[in-house]
């Protein structure tokens, strides 16, 4: 049995859901998400609470039943309060700013980089050597700060490039006379 997938969700106040066939919307104040299972998957509706179940017994219900359940967390979640990601800018000359809509980067090359921010996802820098992602679908914002992060991966010997709030940088010992 799914661990996961036993919990009920309980959707923060001002979240309401609604269930459609296989199609599951959830509306709040952040804007509308909706999410489609397989046919192995039921949900229930009671109130302010979402359960998940398994229609049978089969291993494609039970592998789909917990994600499934975290699918529906998520919505809940990201039209309520949101998502967001931090990066930090380390290294010299290393600094982020906004052009319009666009993402100006400067990194170290020949060239500033512009990063196109799609659409569903808000950037932000509020410091020339921080860069703040938000939005309500957890999987884009996660995309677009690993995009963003690509463009200078941290090194391992001085610590320079764009990582995340708080990520720990592994560091290796430089050459020695």
């Amino acid at each position: 049995m799914s661990r996961i997938g036993k919990k009920p969700v309980e959707l923060p106040s001002g979240v309401t859901a609604s269930v459609s066939g296989q199609t599951i919307s959830v509306k709040g104040p952040k804007g509308t998400r909706s999410f489609t299972a397989t046919d192995d998957i039921d949900f229930v509706v009671d109130g302010n609470v979402i359960n998940v179940k398994p229609r049978g017994n089969s291993k494609r219900a039970r592998q789909q039943w917990g994600m499934s359940r975290s699918m529906v967390a998520n919505l809940a979640q990201g039209v309520a309060d949101g998502f967001k990601k931090d990066l930090e800018l380390v290294g010299v000359g290393y600094r982020a700013a906004m052009q319009g809509k666009d993402l100006k980067l400067s990194l170290g090359y020949s060239h500033e980089v512009i990063f196109e921010v799609p659409a569903g996802v808000t950037v932000s820098a509020p410091k020339p050597t921080e860069i703040v992602v938000e939005g309500i679908d957890q999987q884009l914002v996660g995309q677009v700060a690993a995009n963003i992060r690509e463009w200078r991966r941290p090194e391992p010997y001085k610590g320079k490039g764009i990582r995340y709030k708080g990520e720990y940088i592994f560091r290796k010992e430089g050459k020695k006379k």
